[in-house]
């Protein structure tokens, strides 16, 4: 993608940023160079798309043939018009992962999607762009039984026998309590993963591999990075799952990478349909969709690293990737700042809490769901508060208790320097809360899940 062309075709045909333009004193006609362009002012919700009439968002003043709905976690729910053809460029991340890792090109391919239906952007999309592979040929049947957990477990045993594989999508946390409570021959069924909506660990993708029978973590489980603003921009290839696992093992050398003590999303995207930019830790992408978008500031924390960059890094930390991949550059996100909480001053990350619970002789009796919190006690001390919701049938015992604490800190001490550093050992010790699955005040079903408060 042309940066620069994009910027003069969305100053010349939409309402809204040709407003936004003369607003900041922009002239399209000095927009020449690509160090043109990165001066241009960043977009953004507050600054630009709630500022304007929906239409005046849209090509040519007019609202696509669809519109999604997004989930409003961070404010108020925002709109999103796309067509068919925005759908039919971002099917191309889905063709990636489906007819490329899953090889559903050549194996009649089952695909369940469990994302939620309605206005939502998951469920639809994901519908819509699983109907163009096989419009392109691809062997690909749909059924979508959403986020209902009795329409899942009804259609698979029905539907499943007659399908090589099965390819479930939805959000890590419910395909994992899916896969744990559902007493389905996952094994028989040649079960892939698609993911999408939040970071998860390497040791969840080697845990959910072994429980749904996936022989290969690197080529069974694949993550989208997608947003309502724009579908889908990158895509976990076996490449980028490879080198994250080698990262994973090896936090200091991640940490030199990413700048962090947490392990980001790596995917790797199209640069003929999708430009990023890193801007102060976070990140900024252009790209033409039903509301087209320059320099749109995300507020995503992550950066970008192109594509011989992070091989030559890789080798010269002694590892070899095994997988080929698309020669293309990677994007890295951690997802959004104000998830974590500061403990003695260190930023304690969910992403460090999950690494605990997803440890053998803990993951058997807890979902992987918990609340993180820094609580004040009577006397105004702060303690480090896991609330951690059990698996259904387990019940909250002291001795489980002691085993998830004892996980948790082994793993925040591995993986948080700043955490071993800040915080005094008297106070190191997480202070553990047991749930049992489902309690209605911190893991009501059907909700959507906040790892923090």
């Amino acid at each position: 993608m042309d940066p620069v062309e994009l910027f003069h075709q969305v100053a010349a045909t939409v309402p809204a940023y040709g407003r936004f333009l003369a607003e900041h004193r922009v002239d399209p006609a000095q927009v020449v160079t690509f160090e043109d362009f990165t001066r241009l002012p960043m977009t953004t919700k507050d600054t630009y798309t709630r500022r304007h009439p929906l239409p005046d968002l849209c090509r040519n003043g007019v609202i696509g043939d669809m519109i999604a709905v997004s989930s409003g976690s961070t404010g108020v729910p925002s709109f999103w018009p796309r067509s068919a053809a925005d759908e039919r460029v971002i099917a191309d991340r889905f063709e990636e992962v489906l007819g490329g890792s899953f090889g559903a090109r050549e194996r009649r391919t089952l695909a369940v999607v469990c994302f939620a239906l309605g206005t939502w952007v998951g469920g639809l999309f994901t519908v819509a762009c699983c109907r163009h592979l096989a419009e392109r040929g691809l062997p690909i049947t749909v059924v979508a039984p959403g986020t209902d957990r009795r329409e899942i477990a009804r259609v698979l045993p029905e539907l499943a026998p007659y399908f090589e594989q099965v390819v479930l999508l939805g959000y890590p946390p419910f395909l994992k309590n899916v896969v744990d409570t559902e007493d389905l021959p996952w094994a028989s069924w040649d079960v892939k993963l698609v993911t999408a909506g939040e970071v998860f660990s390497e040791e969840w993708r080697t845990l959910v591999a072994e429980r749904a029978g996936i022989a290969d973590p690197v080529r069974g489980i694949a993550s989208l990075y997608g947003t309502a603003d724009a579908g889908v921009l990158g895509n976990e290839t076996p490449l980028s799952v490879e080198l994250r696992r080698f990262l994973s093992a090896r936090p200091g050398t991640a940490r030199e990478l990413f700048g962090e003590s947490r392990l980001p999303t790596l995917v790797q995207y199209d640069p003929e349909v999708r430009f990023f930019e890193e801007h102060e830790g976070t990140l900024l992408f252009s790209g033409d969709n039903g509301v087209p978008l320059v320099r749109y500031h995300i507020a995503d924390e992550g950066g970008v690293i192109p594509y011989e960059e992070l091989l030559g890094f890789v080798r010269r930390h002694g590892f070899e990737p095994r997988e080929d991949g698309p020669r293309r550059p990677f994007v890295y996100v951690f997802g959004r700042s104000h998830f974590t909480v500061s403990y003695y001053g260190a930023n304690i990350y969910p992403e460090n809490i999950a690494i605990g619970l997803e440890q053998p002789g803990v993951s058997e009796r807890v979902t992987g769901k918990f609340v993180l919190e820094a609580a004040e006690d009577e006397r105004r001390d702060r303690h480090l508060t896991v609330t951690v919701e059990l698996m259904p049938g387990e019940r909250p015992s002291e001795e489980t208790a002691q085993a998830v604490g004892a996980s948790i800190l082994a793993q925040l001490l591995r993986l948080n320097s700043e955490f071993a550093a800040y915080v005094p050992v008297p106070r190191q010790a997480p202070f553990v809360r047991l749930r049992e699955a489902g309690d209605p005040e911190y893991f009501p079903p059907g909700a959507k899940h906040r790892y923090t408060r």
